[in-house]
């Protein structure tokens, strides 16, 4: 296995621990729902974050990373290509290349457009590129995604490109305070994959990926199966 740098012995030790501690929250989370926790993903997200923070969740035995950055995400691609990159920020239209060429899954496809241009620019022999319909589910007008309206037909013209692999959905719902709140639009998120599976029942529709740092409970009882941590992980954003 090749030599990896590392941050500094106390570093390590911290990042160690908080991994332990966001798997402990998602067994519990799981246990809570009922669920094996097999079945719930966890997604590191390591924007701003060092190579060296990467390498020591990696060395932990955490294969997926988050990122949200382009050039920052394409920096570490280099570094650590035996890692699975899933792109889940925001998409440029020019920035559309190299996401297609470098990650392995994109989250955040809120236009036609870009799953278009992701498709076309994919190379072939990368096989197809697993993507998410970013959802809007709580009609916030700060935020990207398709209304929840739009998805069925949305979902219907993006397994026709050739390229890509619609995979399911993602959501960052509005904020909410309380466990029963933060439950309700991820309830509606759950009920949209499902119908969309009782639609194709031919594709691999399997992802619903949901439930942060904040509302990682409320996500796991609502049937995510994939979570997104970042600050839990590795600390306040730089």
């Amino acid at each position: 296995m090749t030599a990896h740098t590392l941050p500094d012995a106390d570093t390590q030790a911290t990042l160690k621990q908080n991994l332990a501690n966001v798997q402990q929250r998602l067994q519990d989370a799981a246990s809570s729902a009922k669920r094996s926790a097999d079945t719930i993903q966890l997604l590191a997200v390591s924007k701003t974050k060092p190579i060296e923070y990467v390498n020591a969740i990696a060395e932990q035995g955490q294969t997926c990373f988050g990122e949200n950055y382009l050039q920052e995400a394409l920096e570490k691609i280099a570094q650590r290509p035996d890692l699975t990159w899933h792109f889940i920020g925001p998409i440029q239209s020019n920035k559309t290349k190299p996401i297609a060429e470098q990650f392995d899954w994109v989250e955040s496809v809120d236009r036609l457009k870009i799953a278009r241009r992701l498709s076309s620019q994919r190379p072939p022999e990368k096989g197809p590129l697993n993507i998410l319909l970013e959802v809007n589910i709580s009609g916030q007008a700060s935020k990207a995604g398709f209304a929840p309206e739009q998805i069925m037909q949305v979902a219907e013209e993006v397994l026709a490109l050739p390229n890509l692999t619609l995979r399911g959905l993602m959501t960052i719902p509005a904020p909410s305070d309380t466990l029963e709140a933060q439950r309700q639009p991820l309830a509606q998120m759950r009920q949209l994959l499902e119908q969309l599976q009782t639609q194709h029942p031919e594709a691999q529709l399997d992802t619903l990926s949901m439930g942060m740092s904040g509302d990682l409970e409320a996500a796991v009882l609502e049937g995510s199966t994939e979570v997104r941590i970042g600050t839990d992980l590795f600390g306040a954003r730089n």
